[in-house]
């Protein structure tokens, strides 16, 4: 059996179509369901349903689609270990984190780490955590660094980072301002400057205005730091952000204010998924994050 033929069967499965398999795998289509062909006759079992409009998988199918998954993350962890063993020290790292908290807490360790590791390309993308968890379930991303700790029986091995409240942020001028501390009852007629859904701080948010009894009135959603505090600035509504943030803001327009009783913390972890090979660029980054936390961000 050839793993080539494990390939484009999961591929197919995957679109239930052999034309876009062939445009992903840029083999032809011919080549293709030649292979599956081969396939079905070393197994004696036909994979897929080819006579309705929609193809489909046999229950055969669906039993060898689930194998064919593991031999092919298995034939790919050793790819991987094979090219750690002949190009050590270079290679790529892709992290994916989170657009407004991201770079405050990752581009020490980041400069750090390219310092001593100049060959290792190392590719950041700017999404939520919602897709960060997905990216590195799926394997397109190596690393995430995330706003909330996966629960325990996750499919993530984790780091804590930090554990941050939010921070309440308002104009000068707003009746709130004067206050030493507000609740998030205070804020049930506020017009909110919010995350976008796919920020898990959105749910958190929402959730707690929940437990106080109302539904905000979300006016705008952003993933940008700077928009979310110029709408402030400009008297548009509230916004939150993590304390460690709010302790860089210079902007004598806005006032910071501590949120009481609010169980909504940022709290930063970085994710790799389990049980699947680390390369040796991925395995010194997240060394070097144990480290780099052990000395204090």
């Amino acid at each position: 059996m050839d793993i080539r033929h494990l390939e484009y069967f999961a591929e197919v499965a995957h679109h239930l179509s052999f034309t876009k398999a062939s445009q992903t795998l840029h083999v032809t289509q011919p080549s293709i369901s030649k292979a599956i062909k081969n396939l079905e006759g070393e197994l004696g079992v036909p994979l897929f349903y080819r006579s309705s409009k929609q193809l489909e998988l046999t229950d055969a199918g669906k039993a060898v689609l689930i194998n064919a998954k593991k031999v092919l993350e298995a034939f790919k962890n050793l790819a991987l270990e094979l090219t750690d063993v002949t190009e050590l020290k270079s290679g790529e790292i892709k992290i994916g984190i989170p657009p407004i908290v991201g770079a405050a807490f990752f581009s020490k360790l980041i400069s750090q780490y390219k310092e001593k590791f100049p060959l290792i390309e190392i590719k950041l993308t700017e999404v939520g955590t919602k897709k960060i968890k997905k990216g590195v379930d799926d394997g397109t991303l190596d690393i995430g660094l995330i706003c909330t700790v996966p629960a325990q029986g996750s499919s993530f091995e984790i780091i804590n980072v930090l554990k941050d409240p939010l921070m309440l942020i308002v104009h000068r001028e707003h009746p709130l301002a004067s206050k030493s501390e507000v609740h998030f009852s205070h804020l049930a007629n506020e017009p909110f400057i919010l995350y976008r859904k796919d920020f898990t701080l959105y749910d958190l948010i929402i959730e707690e205005c929940s437990k106080s009894g109302f539904q905000p009135n979300i006016v705008c959603e952003s993933s940008q730091k700077d928009f979310l505090l110029g709408m402030v600035e400009g008297k548009l509504g509230i916004t939150m952000l993590p304390s460690k943030i709010c302790q860089n803001i210079n902007c004598q327009d806005l006032v910071v204010l501590p949120i009481s009783e609010s169980a909504v913390n940022l709290e930063l972890g970085m994710i790799w998924k389990k049980d699947k090979y680390l390369s040796f660029a991925v395995r010194e980054f997240i060394g070097g994050a144990e480290n780099f936390l052990e000395k204090g961000i």
